[in-house]
């Protein structure tokens, strides 16, 4: 399914617009990467795009299937990491307690299974948050600068499976790290604002057209 957005405008209630006409299509798969400075409206953007905003006026279109994973881990605090992963999951408990296992010891987190959130650094609550995003095998995966928790060699193992599992469906990520964009993204996307502007795009195979800019 294409994610478009058409003339979308959105205020918050304090007056503060950050999108105005803005106009955009993404591909139905891939990294798209949106490079830009904090306040411009990239938050707010993924935000509209996983339905936690409604704009005052025009129109999106993106797929039901959606997964997020924000800054914050956002885990259920009374749920160890199996269960937290476990919570997306189709079928039976047992079964999905023990995919739930597979994917954390994918992410590393071998041993730690049964460990409440409280119990986890930051940096592996985060992991856990990001194999539940990817277990839970979404259409459109959207990521709000998801390593800024995480040490070098964490962060290689997500980039690395981000890339071979969530490349069949689309990625629009939200980064400040150069190095993240290279590793990781099919376009770069670099905005400014607000309002939310598309000042430039970078990308290999892959067509993005742009509006409202």
């Amino acid at each position: 399914m294409t994610v478009r957005l058409q003339n979308v405008n959105f205020t918050y209630q304090n007056g503060r617009t950050v999108l105005q006409k803005f106009s955009l299509q993404l591909p139905e798969s891939g990294v798209i990467c949106l490079f830009g400075p904090s306040g411009c409206g990239k938050t707010t953007l993924l935000r509209l795009l996983s339905g936690l905003e409604c704009p005052q006026s025009g129109t999106i279109c993106c797929p039901e299937h959606t997964a997020v994973v924000f800054q914050e881990d956002r885990l259920l605090p009374w749920e160890s990491a199996r269960r937290n992963v476990a919570a997306v999951l189709r079928g039976a408990h047992q079964s999905a307690e023990a995919e739930a296992g597979e994917w954390l010891r994918k992410f590393g987190l071998g041993g730690s299974e049964d460990a409440l959130p409280g119990e986890l650094s930051g940096g592996m609550r985060q992991r856990v948050s990001l194999a539940r995003a990817l277990a839970f095998r979404p259409e459109l995966l959207l990521l709000d600068e998801p390593f800024h928790a995480l040490d070098a060699a964490s962060r290689d193992i997500c980039i690395r499976l981000i890339r071979q599992e969530g490349t069949q469906k689309l990625t629009v990520l939200i980064t400040h790290n150069p190095e993240e964009a290279r590793l990781l993204a099919d376009c770069v996307l670099t905005v400014s604002g607000p309002p939310l502007q598309v000042i430039s795009h970078f990308t290999g195979s892959q067509h993005l057209p742009v509006s409202g800019v």
